[in-house]
């Protein structure tokens, strides 16, 4: 939690330097905590356990972290460091440390067709209802061979627990680690069974498992794999010529995007990569909103260390602000693709639009990428979630941008065009649309990682109009370039603001300065200063004469006193 050593430079020397010169390249860095990290804030605010956290196995121990061999099948798992036909090391090591380095190993090559292994883990007790087991798969056997991911859960009526199939993962054999993510929704105690099954082809090897990791978080919606990154790091040049782009996927809402990498850096900021989202045409644009509302798309470059609670992996989030403008046009940046983009293809030769890209040119330092296990057999993974963030801005007012609406066969709503280049929208660029779509069903497919856009179901869209509500102030009341829109059917300005001085007032017809704060501030100061003043010598002058009194009396007091001994003792 602190700058790097080139925040604010303006110039080519660092603006920070620290007393250890060590620590130049330390400070500044924004992954996630660091292991040490996490110690101290665990001593910190005393937590003996984790709210996530639930499992983690690298098989490295022959205990296989508590796993155990189910009696109901006919073949067993292996705890082996390498197979001939694949994969020859682990996932953890890779077979970077002697005498270590061991994944779970089902041979399908020496058993007949329709054999199965069964691996169960302990029994694990959920706290949050929804859990996300990762990890890794390798498949040297045959096409046909599947491997089955179950969940066995207790219960009081069922003590010996229920089976409940979660994921079947089957294709063609590959010579490298893949990763997995599974969904799980469980309430109650239970297990995760690996169950990997014999197909009828031919097989040279066997299902693999590797690096399991079970937390109670939520799953990316999306991975994606770059598997030959390191020559990609190695060869690729600064600027655009070395941006590569992810296959199309597809958010929750329906909308399609890509999410660009500058391998080695933009021109201006090399040796970093740098990474930018883009929304592209995609098959249910017609009956989308646009601008594209409050879309979050995070996104993850995942550092693949075994056990998740030492990961540090790098994230950036963008969010889709549907009233954000572009720099270089009157258009909203978060507009249709195909209004505000340009043409690009797929490798495969099929074109579509790509609209322009919001991210960051210093996402990560090529220092910082080699010094975790964010690459590992020569590539990378990166993992997208898309959020639907709507419901955080829903209270705040704002000029609604047009819809996109499937009214008919043959006819769209297209989104008017902006006649303004002013930085704030005002009421003359309002959208004159009044009929707010409602969704009805959402896209379900889950898109892969394929070259051509994925078709998804369409979404269902019901009109409401409005027909109570103006669409704008029919005359704007508002003073000093005040902007009025409508809530709640009533004319409200939203006044303008600068660094220093900002307007106020049901009109915006009142200025405020920081100056006029500021002699405010000082003459509040100097007046409460003076009163108190006053107080503290008013308060001393009567005490004083108090003293003064309560002394004379004294005085009297005492000649009294000795004129009556004189009085009683006379000589």
């Amino acid at each position: 939690m602190h700058y790097s050593k080139t925040a604010f430079r303006n110039g080519t020397e660092p603006t920070i330097v620290t007393n250890i010169p060590y620590f130049m390249d330390v400070i500044g860095q924004r992954m996630d905590f660091s292991d040490y990290d996490l110690q101290k804030l665990n001593r910190l605010y005393n937590c003996s356990s984790s709210l996530s956290f639930m499992d983690t196995c690298s098989f490295e121990l022959e205990n296989i972290c508590g796993m155990i061999q189910s009696p109901d099948d006919n073949s067993d798992w292996q705890h082996l460091s390498h197979v001939p036909a694949g994969p020859n090391t682990d996932h953890t090591n890779m077979g970077e440390c002697e005498d270590s380095g061991y994944f779970m190993h089902f041979n399908t090559s020496a058993v007949a067709g329709g054999s199965t292994a069964i691996l169960e883990s302990r029994i694990l007790y959920p706290k949050r209802g929804f859990q996300c087991l990762q990890f890794y798969f390798y498949n040297s056997g045959s096409e046909s061979d599947q491997l089955y991911v179950w969940v066995r859960e207790y219960s009081d009526a069922h003590p010996n627990g229920t089976l409940r199939l979660i994921e079947e993962i089957k294709g063609s054999p590959v010579n490298y680690w893949q990763l997995h993510h599974v969904s799980l929704n469980v309430t109650s105690k239970f297990r995760v069974v690996f169950q990997g099954a014999r197909g009828t082809g031919l097989s040279n090897g066997g299902l693999s498992i590797d690096d399991i990791n079970l937390s109670e978080t939520q799953c990316p919606h999306h991975v994606w794999h770059i598997r030959n990154f390191t020559d990609l790091l190695n060869t690729s040049p600064a600027g655009t010529e070395g941006k590569i782009y992810s296959p199309p996927f597809y958010s929750s809402k329906g909308y399609a995007f890509q999410v660009g990498l500058y391998v080695n850096g933009t021109n201006d900021n090399p040796f970093n990569l740098a990474i930018y989202l883009h929304l592209i045409s995609g098959a249910n644009d017609d009956q989308l909103q646009w601008p594209c509302p409050w879309q979050q798309v995070t996104m993850i470059l995942l550092d693949q260390h075994a056990d998740i609670r030492q990961r540090m992996s790098n994230q950036r989030s963008v969010t889709t602000d549907p009233l954000e403008l572009s720099d270089s046009s009157p258009n909203y940046f978060w507009d249709r693709p195909d209004k505000v983009g340009s043409t690009a293809s797929f490798p495969n030769g099929t074109t579509f639009m790509r609209g322009p890209g919001r991210g960051t040119n210093a996402f990560l330092t090529h220092q910082r990428l080699t010094s975790r296990d964010f690459i590992k057999e020569g590539g990378v993974y990166i993992l997208l979630t898309t959020e639907d963030v709507s419901h955080l801005v829903s209270a705040q007012p704002s000029v609604s941008p047009t819809t996109t609406a499937n009214t008919s066969a043959v006819s769209t709503v297209r989104p008017t065009s902006i006649a303004t280049t002013t930085t704030r929208p005002t009421a003359t660029t309002r959208p004159t649309a009044t009929t707010k779509p409602t969704i009805t069903t959402r896209p379900t497919d889950r898109p892969t990682a394929t070259k051509t856009p994925i078709t998804t179901s369409l979404v269902t869209l019901t009109e409401e109009p409005e027909t109570d509500t103006p669409e704008a102030c029919l005359d704007n009341p508002c003073e000093n370039d005040g902007v009025c829109i409508i809530v709640d059917r009533k004319a409200v300005c939203r006044c303008p603001a600068g660094n220093n001085w900002w307007y106020m007032g049901e009109k915006c017809e009142r200025k405020g300065t920081t100056q006029e704060n500021t002699i405010i501030a000082v003459s509040s100061t100097i007046t409460v200063f003076v009163v108190m003043l006053i107080v503290t010598v008013t308060t001393v002058v009567c005490l004083k004469k108090k003293y003064s009194k309560g002394e004379g009396k004294q005085k009297e007091k005492v000649e009294s006193l000795t004129l009556e001994e004189v009085s009683i003792f006379p000589f």
